[in-house]
């Protein structure tokens, strides 16, 4: 039997690479060696028990796999960056390293009977996990990272807050056309931008209303709920969304919640109406201010000025004020008539921060830094929801919530574990360099060895992390 038979090649190169015999017999080789961080950091923060208990009811006689175990496993894989449920055969595959891992038909049916209630329970045992996450990093003196804008951090906690639109290829239940004449859904999305974890999502179908309040209010409710008790009552939160959270009756339900004793405001976009845009014009040269850029410098060529007094707020939260930038178009900027007459393109935002509480320039170079969640979506859909892979609509919302998980599990990593440009590297670069490192299993001293490749360029970042890994304190069981 030639070798080509028996499944080894020869590659034959030119130029400065050896030449190489490729052959499948080996033996103790691991892939992807840096998810088991992921896995036994689910466990660390105790969010492996607590989707256990969640998800209780949906194994049939105690026998079986555990189905908390399958929903973080998929959560593993989808922080890995896997984008289907067969994907779970990467670490089903190396037993050795990730344990007993369900298979595709399993993990399929785990999905499938994922209800309104196990949702829930989901979404409950998240939030506990996430107080287990937030204590350690208390603990472990890294504390939770404050959101920053213009130079500065910002007290508190930053809520943003935004829709997406994920195509689907298929007749997916609820999938309808878009207002951009695509076909999918068009979810709703709550990120905390202090640390990138991923509060809350609803799946909604394609031709969702962008600024339907009752979506928003829903959302933020399920967001606020992920926040420990101790910081959602008595810390600063502030909500940041484009001008689809502009409703009046979600800014009238977010104002309310001071009366709960949770300290909300709001940095809404609005639209540039007529009397915007009359205001605008009223407005004189010496009342513009130069813009800020996010690092505290001046913005060249952008200005902001306040409209409050100028435009009816009428039916707005009392203290609402209006802000206006302009700025000069760059190349490929969408304009409108009126930024055609003007010259300058213009954006409009409403907050009810005080005044005193921060510069003009600074509360809109706050505002703009919104524009991260649109980083944070852009990620999100390589974690999980870009993609959704089920006719049923009730299996997509359970896939929403696991790989809501997956970027919450991405983002405590960096939190509690990594330091340096890794801290705030996109999934992309974590996976490149933590997750998919290449190691190899060897046995001795009754102990099992995962050895991570002698030249992986990352091998110490990787090292360094599984060790404050098990320096991490546990919760009490």
């Amino acid at each position: 039997m030639s070798s080509q038979q028996e499944g080894t090649f020869c590659v034959h190169t030119t130029g400065s690479r050896p030449k190489l015999v490729v052959s499948a017999d080996g033996h103790g080789v691991v892939a992807h060696a840096g998810s088991r961080l992921l896995a036994d950091l689910a466990d660390a923060t105790g969010l492996t028990d607590a989707f256990t208990d969640a998800l209780r009811r949906l194994r049939p006689r105690g026998t079986g796999h555990n189905p908390g175990r399958i929903a973080v496993d998929v959560a593993v894989m989808l922080a890995d960056g896997g984008e289907a449920i067969a994907d779970l055969a990467l670490l089903r595959d190396q037993a050795e390293v990730f344990g007993p891992v369900a298979s595709t038909p399993t993990a399929w049916r785990l999905l499938a009977g994922i209800d309104h209630t196990a949702l829930a329970a989901l979404r409950t045992a998240r939030a506990a996990a996430r107080e287990v996450a937030w204590l350690q990093a208390a603990e472990t003196d890294s504390g939770i990272p404050a959101a920053q804008a213009g130079g500065r951090d910002l007290p508190g906690l930053v809520i943003d807050m935004d829709a997406t639109l994920v195509t689907c290829h298929s007749e997916k239940e609820q999938a309808a056309a878009t207002y951009k004449r695509g076909f999918g859904y068009h979810p709703l999305l709550c990120f905390l931008d202090n640390t990138g974890e991923a509060l809350a999502g609803l799946l909604r179908p394609g031709n969702a209303g962008a600024n339907t309040a009752a979506d928003h209010i829903t959302v933020l409710d399920a967001a606020l709920a992920q926040i420990p008790d101790d910081r959602r009552h008595g810390t600063p939160i502030l909500v940041r969304t484009d001008s689809a959270g502009g409703a009046k009756a979600f800014l009238a339900h977010l104002r309310a919640l001071r009366a709960r004793g949770v300290h909300t405001s709001f940095s809404v976009g609005h639209p540039v109406t007529e009397p915007v845009r009359r205001a605008i014009r009223a407005l004189p040269d010496e009342v513009w201010h130069p813009a800020l850029e996010q690092d505290g410098t001046l913005r060249t060529g952008a200005e902001v000025a306040e409209l409050t007094g100028m435009v009816d707020l009428d039916g707005y939260p009392d203290g609402t004020r209006i802000i206006v930038r302009r700025e000069r178009p760059h190349p490929g900027a969408q304009l409108s008539v009126f930024d055609l007459d003007e010259g300058m393109r213009h954006q409009v935002f409403l907050t009810d921060t005080p005044y005193g509480e921060g510069s003009l320039q600074h509360l809109e170079v706050r505002h703009r830094a919104h524009a991260r969640v649109e980083d944070r979506i852009r990620c999100g859909k390589t974690t999980g929801f870009g993609r959704f892979p089920s006719r049923h609509f009730t299996l997509n919302q359970a896939w929403l919530e696991l790989s809501l998980a997956a970027t919450d599990l991405l983002a405590w990593a960096q939190t509690l574990l990594l330091e340096g440009e890794l801290a705030t590297a996109e999934p992309k670069k974590l996976r490149y360099r933590l997750l998919h490192a290449a190691a190899r299993i060897t046995r001795g001293g009754r102990r099992l060895r995962l050895r991570i490749a002698a030249a992986w360029p990352w091998r110490h970042e990787l090292i360094n992390a599984f060790a404050r890994l098990t320096a991490l304190p546990r919760p009490a069981t």
